[in-house]
């Protein structure tokens, strides 16, 4: 099985845009919408499914030399996208 990187973004941003970034995402879940995620020429559209693998982790860094403390939480949502395509014909 192969892994590829679709889509990435990264930035310091303020906590309340973090949080309105999250809430998005948790409406389209819970509505079960498709959502696309956009940053420059990058786009993905997801439609997740009705079951979702989730996870938490949260590491904790600490520097010898400075004294500091770096926190890092993942959220990861995972599933499996069929992608055997559909052998049923719509017409709309």
């Amino acid at each position: 099985m192969s892994e590829e990187t679709v889509f990435e973004f990264e930035s310091d941003i303020e906590r309340v845009a973090v949080a309105q970034y999250l809430r998005t995402i948790a409406d389209r879940l819970e509505s079960g919408e498709s959502f696309s995620l956009t940053s420059g020429e990058q786009s993905v559209t997801l439609t997740p499914p009705e079951q979702i693998e989730f996870e938490i982790e949260v590491e904790q860094e600490t520097s010898k030399s400075e004294h500091n403390t770096e926190i890092e939480m993942e959220l990861q949502l995972e599933w499996e996208e069929d992608t055997r395509g559909s052998t049923e014909l719509k017409i709309e």
